[in-house]
C-alpha cells in the first residue's frame, strides 16, 4: 500500500487528505499516469512528487509503505 498525500487545490478537489494506491512498486511516472487516467488529473504534469519527504524523478520507484506528497504549483504575488 502506497499513501499519496493531497495539499492545497488537491485536496480541496478530491475532497480528502490521502489517496491509497495497492501498488507495493510502482514509479513516479507510473503514478503520474495512473492519477491522470483514473482521476482525469489533466495537470498532473505540473505536480511536484515527494516521496518521503524528497522531491523525485519520474524514473524513481515508490515501495510499499513509502509516503508521497502532490505538491501542486503556488502561484502568489
Amino acid at each position: 500500500m502506497i499513501r499519496v498525500l493531497l495539499f492545497a487545490h488537491l485536496k480541496e478537489q478530491f475532497n480528502r487528505q490521502e489517496l491509497i494506491f495497492p501498488h507495493q512498486e510502482i514509479t513516479v511516472r507510473q503514478l503520474r499516469e495512473e492519477l491522470e487516467k483514473n482521476y482525469s488529473l489533466s495537470s498532473v504534469s505540473s505536480i511536484m512528487i515527494a516521496v518521503n519527504e524528497e522531491f523525485a524523478t519520474d524514473e524513481e520507484i515508490i515501495r510499499e509503505g513509502d509516503v508521497v506528497a502532490l505538491i501542486p504549483p503556488v502561484s502568489g504575488g
